[in-house]
């Protein structure tokens, strides 16, 4: 079968996976079937000045907001100005830029959607609770607007990443045109790696990263050998964990097995091993010692110059991606260490949805739909400004040699990245890598499957809690396993865990009689 094929293959299993999903909606296997009391259909809003053929010139002006994790950029008001040509003369809007520091990310997007901010646009993703957002009534259902607004995303974006980031048969968020297997692994210093003589083609899993991070802790003080601010190797990407739709809500498959037992990770033996080695790594100071606490993500880190390594999600190109965003281009590695496989997740790993208290949702899929057409605003998002944070080749782009004062390093989740230009410490076919890489992965036994939240909703709001008070402490190793480990099961096990993972299989066992 040559690679093409394989390709194809890959989507025609995804699409015909996934259309089970729609088949048993009615059975209540996908989202809470609820839509948003702000909900307009696109001929109610007074805001839209018409369709999405109408001049820039006929629509009202409007500002659109895009909130999204990252740091703040010194010359964000620069390409805003920039951008905000652009899109006047597109569709008369401008926009306001919103990046929230990863560190405060969770509390404070669910502060701004429960207190109802006008906001128009946010990421979101399954695993940073989109379903659970969705049944809060945060997003609006996007079919009809994509339709109407979004005719460059149907015809540029593979028809599988649309299916199967829908929940009870709607769309919630638009995903990102990128790559849909998923792999863990890490991403290191190789010019530390290099200085100190360290062979790392030896590296081929977690625990032959001892010696290396030893050699490190030793030679480099300077350096953590491993930043984290979370699940270290218990990651679901790493640990290759389906939670059937969103990651926050416990109760999960193995992607890499066939097995359709749902269960907690914390009793696999996979997650037991892992956590083991984390709370190894941490005694022996290779994990910062303010893993469970720390509100400086990791591209934070990485930018101070304070990291070696991280554990991330895999994709060609990602260490370069790193580097660049931490002005470090040339020197980092990756490393992957996981089979590559295939989930409903990986559809939904990175969206942007229109807020239910946005005043002009068709304006904001109209901005969406330019982010997944449009190769210079996507790229002036992404990039900055030619000449002044960049200059360009061809499709390669170069520093400018002056101090970076725009580089949010977040091109995964706006619209195509397929639009994007490549930096020139990048592989020039980095986008021909990208589709080799979704070929052979392992497809999920839930491929196709998003959980229902909505029966058990005051039971995962109760895990949310717990997983809040426990997970960062016992899954960096900050906190020995055992003790910890069982106060976390209890925990849990006295918030409903039991009650969930229950409802789980039984939405999922009628999901797979119903193929």
């Amino acid at each position: 079968m040559t690679k093409k094929s394989r390709g194809k293959w890959v989507s025609l299993l995804l699409l015909s996976m996934i259309t089970a999903l729609i088949v048993s909606a009615c059975s209540g296997n996908s989202g809470s079937g609820k839509e948003p009391a702000a909900t307009k259909k696109p001929e109610q809003s007074a805001s839209t000045g018409g369709d999405a053929t109408e001049a820039p010139d006929e629509l009202k002006p409007h500002k659109l907001t895009l909130v999204y994790p990252g740091t703040p950029q010194t010359d964000e008001a620069v390409v805003e100005e920039a951008l905000n040509k652009l899109l006047t003369a597109k569709i008369n809007a401008t926009i306001d830029l919103m990046p929230i520091d990863w560190g405060a990310w969770d509390d404070k997007v669910n502060l701004m959607i429960a207190g109802r901010d006008v906001i128009d646009i946010y990421f979101t993703a399954q695993w940073n609770g989109h379903a659970n957002n969705v049944s809060k009534g945060a997003f609006i259902p996007l079919n009809d607007l994509i339709d109407q607004y979004g005719q460059g995303i149907k015809e540029t974006l593979d028809p599988a990443f649309l299916e199967g980031a829908k929940i009870n048969g709607k769309n919630y968020g638009v995903p990102t045109n990128k790559e849909l297997a998923s792999a863990g692994g890490i991403v290191y210093r190789k010019d530390v790696t290099d200085e100190l003589g360290i062979d790392m083609s030896a590296v081929k899993e977690p625990k032959d990263l001892d010696a290396v991070y030893a050699i490190v802790k030793e030679k480099r003080p300077d350096l953590v050998p491993l930043y984290t601010t979370g699940a270290v190797f218990n990651a679901h990407y790493f640990g290759n964990y389906d939670f059937l739709g969103d990651s926050t809500i416990p109760g999960a498959l193995l992607k890499d097995e066939s097995g359709t037992t749902v269960a907690p990770v914390e009793d696999s033996a996979r997650y037991l091993e892992y956590l083991a080695l984390a709370r190894d790594f941490y005694v022996k100071g290779y994990i910062n010692s303010d893993a469970a606490t720390t509100q400086v993500a990791s591209a934070d880190a990485w930018n101070a110059g304070k990291v070696f390594s991280t554990v991330e999600p895999m994709k060609p190109g990602k260490d370069a991606e790193i580097a660049s965003a931490a002005g470090i281009p040339g020197k980092t590695a990756q490393i992957i260490m996981t089979s590559k496989t295939v989930a409903t997740s990986e559809t939904a790993g990175s969206m942007l949805g229109i807020s239910s208290t946005s005043t002009n949702p068709e304006r904001a899929m109209m901005l969406i739909n330019l982010l997944h057409t449009d190769k210079e605003i996507n790229n002036l998002l992404n990039f900055g400004i030619e000449g002044v944070h960049y200059t360009k080749n061809g499709e390669i782009i170069s520093p400018t040699g002056k101090t970076v004062d725009y580089s949010p390093g977040s091109a995964w989740m706006f619209g195509s990245q397929f639009l994007n230009y490549v930096w020139d410490t990048e592989a020039p076919d980095k986008w021909e890598q990208f589709k080799a890489f979704n070929e052979g992965a392992i497809s999920s036994p839930a491929l196709g499957f998003v959980f229902d939240s909505e029966p058990v909703k005051s039971e995962v709001g109760a895990l949310a809690n717990v997983i809040r008070q426990f997970q960062k402490a016992v899954e960096t190793g900050s906190v020995e396993p055992e003790q910890g480990l069982k106060e976390y099961r209890q925990a849990l096990k006295d918030a409903g865990i039991d009650k969930v993972v229950a409802e789980k299989q039984k939405q999922f066992d009628d999901f797979l009689a119903s193929k």
